[in-house]
């Protein structure tokens, strides 16, 4: 499996979006909900490719929305384990929104997920296996 080191560089996980107007308020901007919707689900893929077990998410740490993401623009979302307890591992994510017709691109949204491993019977169970 690798080093700790090895397996959060290799879980990194991106999901690129395109922000249609089915998505939006009615402000022409992408809801809060979307956007945190979308986050939790890159830091679960992020969490299950770094431990390769049943994750469920536990908690949300502060959520920074640092600018309102139109229709029309896209939007990446880069999901990468920050930290990691017995059971538990926490996971930064931020998503950046570009133009479509420009090289512009900006951190809009900033938050952490954290998860937890769960065995059968959905109680905790460590995080990761032993490693080589």
């Amino acid at each position: 499996m690798g080093t700790i080191e090895e397996r959060i560089q290799k879980s990194e996980t991106r999901i690129f979006k395109a922000v249609f107007p089915s998505t939006t308020n009615h402000y022409d901007t992408l809801f809060g909900g979307t956007a945190l919707h979308l986050m939790d689900e890159v830091a679960f893929i992020c969490a299950t490719r770094f431990s390769r077990k049943k994750v469920v998410t536990i908690s949300t740490g502060q959520i920074d929305f640092k600018k309102a993401i139109p229709a029309g623009t896209l939007i990446e979302l880069v999901a990468k384990v920050d930290s990691v307890g017995r059971t538990s591992c926490k996971i930064h994510v931020d998503i950046f929104m570009e133009q479509m017709y420009s090289e512009l691109r900006e951190t809009v949204v900033s938050g952490t997920f954290s998860f937890v491993a769960v065995d059968e019977n959905k109680k905790p169970t460590p995080i990761l296996d032993d490693l080589d």
